[in-house]
């Protein structure tokens, strides 16, 4: 194909056909455009976006442009969940081994960091040994034996994709709603799924900054999943706050182990281990439960601690060291506030530039992340604080890089001197 007409194509507003976007991706997925091509393109779409019909050619062309799983003679129903991404969202480390513990069969590509946000692969290689680079015969030989397959994409599930959000996370185009629904569900297609439930975030620390935005992008996504032939649902969860405690990688594991194994149901954890629950009793009621078993499911796998047994086998089986100790920050700084009163905000995004500026995510394509590193809030929005509370740790590689952050972190916190209320975590389903 003539790669420059392509582009030029969409800068100018154009429509590309199924065949032109199919023959795209399969160049992309062998490599066979430059980069700064792909950029190009990636930027000409984010400004003139694709159309519905264009955004599911391009889906399909991911897809196709490697191998599909094929699933069959694994237990069913053949369940995979997404979230959109936000700070802090580590729930997939928690959903997953929920759903297994009731009974689903999971099997999950994930992905790495886009922006702001962190990505669970990311997070999952800070556990030491665990392997994310499993085959497709791994992924289903793994389900098979433990209801949990969950790696990176390989060179041979949707190599399109892989590539393209590699470029979207650095090229500023993370944000466009028709080139975000086509990366989730090329992966969903490739992966084998029959049914697919998504947790698509509003507010300041998501891609969705409105929950006007976040409910039509939950709308293209079910559409373009039901024309592929996928059991497509969503609901809508808040992002403008941090989701849970911990921003980072090895604080986000720590915090989602903490909620499996019961040792963290209070303060901030509080939340995310509420959004765990719905999530779960949601994908339940998709594959036919009643509303009232599912929550009552959801919750008992948890404080039974079936959840967590299903995860210490997942992360054993797939190569994880069997005492399953996180990586440390070689400095923890405690935060105190200057002011009593109530917690009036926790901006999410200043929050999470400060992790990436620790070095906890990435600024360019081949930047290293340093898994130890994040942040730890110790209070939720609506807490009544005093002057000289702790408000947050700071988890740095050294002393003077954590005192660097002391006022930035201050500044992500807002002290109310009238009370204010608590946010609710789900926004609609």
């Amino acid at each position: 194909m003539n790669v420059v007409r392509f582009i030029e194509a969409k800068r100018d507003g154009r429509a590309h056909t199924k065949e032109e976007l199919a023959e795209f991706c399969r160049l992309v997925g062998q490599s066979a455009i430059p980069d700064y091509q792909v950029s190009a393109w990636l930027m000409a779409a984010f400004l003139n976006p694709l159309s519905d019909e264009e955004a599911a050619w391009l889906t399909e062309g991911m897809a196709d442009s490697g191998e599909r799983l094929d699933l069959s003679g694994l237990p069913e129903p053949w369940v995979d969940k997404h979230s959109t991404g936000g700070v802090g969202d580590k729930t997939t480390l928690v959903v997953v081994p929920m759903l297994a513990a009731c009974g689903l069969t999971i099997v999950k590509m994930s992905g790495r960091g886009l922006g702001i946000t962190g990505g669970t692969i990311d997070k999952l290689e800070s556990v030491p040994g665990f392997r994310t680079d499993l085959s497709p015969a791994e992924l289903k030989a793994q389900a098979m034996a433990v209801g949990i397959g969950l790696g990176g994409q390989t060179a041979n599930l949707a190599p399109a994709d892989k590539h393209l959000y590699a470029l979207r996370d650095v090229t500023g185009t993370t944000a466009s709603m028709p080139l975000m629904a086509s990366s989730i569900l090329s992966k969903k297609l490739a992966g084998g799924a029959k049914y697919v439930v998504l947790d698509v975030k509003a507010g300041r620390g998501a891609f969705m900054t409105t929950e006007e935005g976040a409910r039509e992008l939950a709308k293209l996504l079910v559409r373009i999943g039901e024309g592929a032939g996928l059991h497509t649902s969503a609901l809508i969860s808040d992002m403008d706050v941090p989701l849970g405690s911990a921003v980072g990688n090895a604080v986000e594991v720590r915090e989602a182990w903490d909620v499996l194994t019961g040792r963290e149901q209070d303060g901030p954890v509080k939340r995310f281990r509420e959004l765990c629950v719905a999530l779960t009793a949601h994908v339940l009621t998709v594959v036919g439960e009643a509303p009232e078993t599912a929550m009552k499911r959801a919750q008992t796998c948890l404080t039974s601690g079936m959840a967590w047994e299903k995860a210490e086998r997942w992360l054993i089986a797939q190569g994880a060291e069997r005492h399953l100790i996180l990586p440390v920050a070689p400095t923890v700084l405690t935060v105190t506030g200057t002011e009593s009163g109530w917690v009036g905000d926790i901006h999410p995004v200043q929050i999470s530039q400060l992790v990436l500026d620790l070095g906890g995510g990435r600024k360019t394509k081949t930047d290293q992340i340093d898994h130890r590193v994040g942040v730890e809030l110790l209070v939720s929005v609506g807490d009544q604080v005093e002057s000289g509370q702790p408000l947050l740790r700071i988890h740095a590689a050294s002393e003077s890089a954590a005192e660097e952050m002391v006022g930035r972190a201050l500044g992500a916190i807002t002290i109310s001197p009238s009370p204010v209320p608590a946010r609710e975590v789900i926004r609609s389903s």
